[in-house]
């Protein structure tokens, strides 16, 4: 399961979307998001799915890594539908057993923000894989600049998100190896009852605890070799500059947008 997690991942290529600017990528992220709220039934979220589905053939990101972004949250995602289905009791009854109830506002309910999550985390996922953390932090740092003049430190809050969404896979990566060596030592954390595996993952959090606070402690001292400061006086060596692909993009993310629109307006 921790394999599967690719949340921070950087799958380096020469896509369109590879090639786009840092700051657009996160505008459009969310200008995205905006566009699954906006849709208010599943004929319009079927043009965020659309979307979903051109911008992932056109970023050559495999398609195993759509079914890997979505494996961890699959509980959550059934435990949304479930709820969804049982606690919406309009429309007509399909089938009722005592307390339970299945309508169908409850499961149109449920399958549109099932698919509206799934759009959401694939979708998302795309900026991580196509752009390269050093991209986003100056995208990042470049979109808060206004911030400077009210004195908020945008280079170090953006340099702290970089470097906690680079550092996910390898806290999994370090994790996962503290469970194979627990497990080698005979600790059992698959059985019993919940109190028990959540006892069992007590000698799993101490020493990631301990190895995250001396990774943290090796970085900050080769920060400070490098005589790094924050963003005053510094200087970048690839200068964010945006292309023709990027009002390409713009443009074809707002056709969707106007999309969703038009089609929530012809089916009420």
């Amino acid at each position: 399961m921790l394999k599967d997690i690719t949340i921070g991942q950087f799958f380096p290529g020469k896509s369109p979307l590879h090639r786009m600017d840092s700051r657009v990528k996160l505008l459009l992220t969310i200008a995205f998001i905006v566009m699954l709220f906006l849709a208010k039934n599943i004929y319009s979220l079927s043009v965020g799915i659309a979307f979903t589905l051109v911008t992932y053939l056109i970023s050559d990101i495999p398609f195993k890594m759509i079914l890997k972004s979505l494996k961890p949250i699959m509980l959550i995602i059934i435990f949304t539908s479930i709820l969804n289905l049982l606690f919406i009791r309009t429309g007509d009854v399909y089938w009722e057993w005592k307390v339970i109830k299945i309508t169908s506002d409850g499961v149109d309910t449920a399958v549109f923000m099932t698919v509206r999550i799934i759009c959401l985390i694939i979708g998302s996922s795309l900026l991580t894989y196509t752009t390269s953390p050093i991209d986003l932090t100056d995208g990042l740092e470049r979109l808060l600049s206004p911030l400077k003049k009210i004195r908020v430190p945008v280079h170090e809050l953006a340099m702290m998100m970089t470097i906690a969404l680079r550092f996910i896979p390898t806290l999994i990566e370090e994790t996962d190896k503290i469970m194979q060596a627990q497990k080698a030592r005979g600790a059992d954390m698959e059985t019993g009852s919940i109190f028990k595996r959540a006892k069992a993952l007590v000698p799993i959090l101490i020493p990631l605890f301990v190895s995250s606070f001396r990774r943290a402690e090796e970085l900050a001292l080769a920060m400070e070799c490098r005589c790094y400061h924050g963003g005053e006086g510094r200087t970048r060596m690839k200068q964010l500059k945006m292309h023709l692909v990027d009002l390409v993009a713009a443009l074809i993310v707002a056709a969707f947008i106007a999309g969703v629109v038009v089609v929530n307006n012809l089916v009420k």
